[in-house]
């Protein structure tokens, strides 16, 4: 899914298409209205489609701004309010003069909330999956866990914090791979940016987190951090469905030493994979220990 370089290059491609422009008019598909009658939450969650695009229809775009894994559009009509998105499994938002202008099918057959804005052009909001989630919320504190995410990991006491819950009852026995996936310990680190930093750090996934130094849970930190930098540097990573709303991909996979790997490129060694939190975590039974 995508993690927090691929949002946050989302995030900086959005904002100077759609801040301080209106939403002129909404589509929801009849795939998310079925969804709806037939009692699901598929991507729009507590709210009928039609008083979700009565909200939005004719408020201003004030921000758009990256928290963790989440895109907060700041809207404005009478008062601000939120639009806080997901992009779940294979969200991907486009903006386009017109869907037929999405150059990939499997995007455009996927479309399922079009933002029709003042200039004309669009903002639409592509989920194969259909796992992302969109909340219209008076305020953050209205979706309480969004209350609970870490630090970004790029602010004054994310390392204060990481390891101050990495110790705590709660996370010294489980293990490092899934603490660090944890978002109430790191913000924004998924399953691909925590496999590079462990391999980086030569530190076998499956290690409990009390039995990691101090000293190397700094290290780790930091590694996580310049990981995350590089990959939005280089535009997030592509694995499958992640693209930007030009409908680029990222180039950050090309520089992977473990993610999806079969051998690793230090010593040789074929990879192995174990489950770990849910997901699947491979490391080098040689070098990470």
């Amino acid at each position: 899914m995508p993690e927090l370089p691929e949002v946050e290059g989302v995030v900086r491609l959005i904002r100077p298409v759609s801040i301080g422009k209106k939403i002129r008019d909404v589509y929801v598909s009849d795939t998310i209205r079925l969804s709806k009658t037939n009692g699901k939450e598929a991507i729009i969650k507590k709210m009928e489609a039609d008083s979700f695009i009565g909200n939005l229809i004719g408020a201003q775009i004030i921000s758009v701004e990256r928290r963790s894994k989440y895109i907060y559009f700041t809207l404005k009509t009478e008062e601000e309010f939120l639009l806080v998105n997901h992009l779940g499994m294979s969200g991907a938002w486009f903006y386009v003069d017109s869907l037929l202008s999405i150059n990939e099918d499997k995007f455009r057959r996927h479309v399922h909330v079009v933002l029709t804005l003042s200039d004309g052009n669009l903002l639409a909001y592509s989920d194969i999956r259909r796992f992302g989630e969109m909340r219209v919320l008076k305020e953050e504190a209205d979706y309480p866990p969004l209350l609970l995410m870490a630090p970004e990991p790029f602010e004054a006491g994310a390392l204060d914090h990481f390891l101050q819950m990495a110790d705590s009852p709660k996370y010294k026995n489980k293990a490092i791979k899934e603490v660090i996936m944890d978002g109430q310990v790191i913000s924004g680190c998924g399953n691909i940016y925590a496999t590079e930093a462990l391999y980086r750090m030569k530190i076998h996934p499956n290690r409990a987190a009390g039995r990691i130094s101090r000293a190397r849970k700094i290290q780790l930190f930091e590694s996580i951090v310049a990981i995350l930098l590089e990959s939005i540097e280089a535009g997030g990573s592509t694995i499958s469905d992640y693209r930007n709303i030009n409908g680029e991909s990222g180039s950050m996979q090309n520089r992977f030493g473990m993610y999806g790997k079969k051998q690793c490129m230090v010593c040789g060694s074929a990879t192995k994979s174990l489950k770990i939190g849910g997901r699947t975590s491979v490391y080098c039974p040689t070098c990470q220990k």
